[in-house]
């Protein structure tokens, strides 16, 4: 019997049809405490194009800076309705979105605390694996102490700071993933 090697296979196309469901771009309902944001932005190629069928899975603390998983040291808090996850599907544009609450600051592992950020997870034709990355605010002061963006060259630290918008009343983040190339956004191991 002869061995052949099994030929890798990408993660896409095929999110919109069967990963999606209503509901998933909301991660905070309207009663969980906590300043109410948008979050979206646009998945692009190496050449700077529109990625159409890629999904975002989002991760990421509530208000007190708490996760919504029992594992979490510091316990569930008061927003038993949050679920702290979610998923969001690009559109022609590339353009995806969710609306949460701006999550608090939670503990690192080693000590101290990161700044208030989401963990990105991004699912795209021509990956085989999720690539890794973590959004942060730019209106922010813990930025400048939390130990990972401390980690990154200063120089491309922008790729993972979204930039706010408050006019019209709800705040709105925006940070496009550039998959590779030009101010390729910086992608960490699992």
């Amino acid at each position: 019997m002869t061995e052949t090697i099994t030929p890798s296979q990408t993660v896409g196309p095929f999110f919109h049809y069967g990963l999606i469901r209503p509901g998933q771009t909301d991660i905070a309902p309207s009663q969980v405490p906590g300043q109410r944001i948008v979050v979206e932005g646009r998945v692009l190629d190496g050449d700077g194009q529109p990625v159409p069928d890629a999904m975002i899975e989002v991760w990421q603390a509530d208000a007190e800076g708490r996760y919504a998983h029992p594992a979490d040291p510091h316990g569930r808090g008061a927003n038993s309705g949050f679920a702290g996850h979610g998923r969001a599907p690009t559109d022609t544009a590339g353009v995806w979105r969710v609306t949460t609450v701006k999550p608090g600051a939670v503990p690192h592992p080693k000590g101290g605390t990161q700044a208030p950020h989401l963990t990105l997870g991004v699912f795209a034709r021509g990956l085989l694996l999720r690539l890794h990355t973590r959004l942060y605010f730019d209106d922010e002061a813990a930025n400048a102490t939390d130990p990972v963006l401390a980690s990154i060259d200063a120089d491309r630290r922008g790729t993972l700071i979204a930039k706010g918008d408050a006019a019209g009343g709800t705040a709105v983040y925006r940070l496009d993933i550039r998959l590779q190339g030009d101010g390729e956004t910086v992608f960490f191991l699992a």
